[in-house]
């Protein structure tokens, strides 16, 4: 019981033990990282400013809870000499409350009106005295919790290896944008149909037709867009629905089914589409082997492209 009080009495001679026990722990841990406890310990070692900070808080509040106890007794002896065994008596009716009327108490904690006169301080403004309040104690207790986030806060960021710091959280900021506007190119390169599309030049993007046109244009029109049985050549400088890239990209996107092509408007997005036909455009005048004999009529840029809002093939 003596050794539990003087614990209690002198709470941060169990913040030093225990940090006594945590330097000695970390030789302990490096020599056990075998042992099934190693995981624990190495959690344990990392967060070391966070468990010290946080036993440093609590011999903190216990030491403020001792003291205003030992505040309190000095107080009723006070109050015994001055006011006699009536005031013992008001003492003990407020000892005999619950825990939840002491809080509420302590909650709306003011000096009644009657007794205002006893904490009237000495200044005087144009006849306006100041009365000596206490602060509300919600208002101290807040404080209190932003002493304590505070520092749990710093331990977190700054001393630990969990935090984020500035530049970093910079850095994800960055990336989160650059998400972002991918995103919205993406919407509005999807937004591109055959009234606006263009031709493409960047060799990424063309890189990214040909691959489309791969995967799903060759068994028609050959792995050169030299055209076979099914397919014409697209190598050429001939059309069946005419050239350019807003024919290519209608033709492309409408299919014509009585010829065996099909719509890819429901399987291509509106981007890719346009990559393709961009690609297409890339093979004119390329010779592959084997290419198909010409279909179709010649088509010169110069020309005024045809609408083609209807149903079309290539070629």
């Amino acid at each position: 019981m003596v050794m539990r009080n003087n614990l209690f009495k002198y709470p941060f001679t169990v913040v030093f033990l225990l940090m006594t026990v945590v330097i000695f722990g970390q030789d302990a841990g490096e020599a056990t990282t075998q042992s099934p406890n190693a995981t624990a310990m190495t959690w344990f070692l990392e967060n070391i400013v966070l468990i010290v900070a946080g036993l440093v808080i609590i011999g903190a509040f216990m030491a403020l809870f001792y003291m205003n106890n030992m505040l309190l007794q000095v107080q009723k002896i006070r109050l015994l000499q001055e006011h006699g065994i009536e005031v013992l008596e008001e003492v003990k009716l407020i000892d005999q409350k619950s825990a939840w009327q002491k809080f509420m108490d302590l909650a709306e904690a003011r000096v009644p009106m009657e007794k205002e006169k006893d904490i009237l301080m000495d200044h005087n403004y144009d006849g306006i005295r100041e009365l000596d309040n206490v602060l509300p104690p919600w208002w101290v207790g807040l404080f209190y919790v932003t002493i304590v986030f505070g520092v749990l806060y710093i331990g977190y960021q700054h001393f630990s290896d969990n935090g984020v710091s500035s530049a970093q959280e910079y850095e994800m900021a960055m990336e989160d944008a650059k998400k972002e506007v991918r995103a919205y190119l993406a919407k509005q390169s999807d937004a591109v149909d055959e009234t606006s599309v263009t031709l493409l030049t960047d060799e990424a993007e063309i890189g990214i037709g040909a691959s489309i046109f791969q995967t799903k244009c060759t068994p028609c029109h050959g792995q050169y867009g030299e055209g076979n049985s099914i397919g014409p050549n697209l190598t050429d400088k001939y059309w069946l629905h005419g050239g350019g890239i807003k024919n290519v990209f209608t033709t492309i996107k409408y299919g014509v089914p009585e010829k065996g092509m099909i719509s890819w408007k429901s399987q291509i997005r509106a981007s890719d589409i346009q990559k393709v036909a961009s690609y297409i455009l890339s093979l004119q005048g390329t010779n592959p082997p084997n290419a198909k004999d010409p279909q179709g009529d010649l088509w010169e840029e110069t020309e005024e492209p045809q609408d083609k809002g209807d149903e079309l093939s290539l070629k």
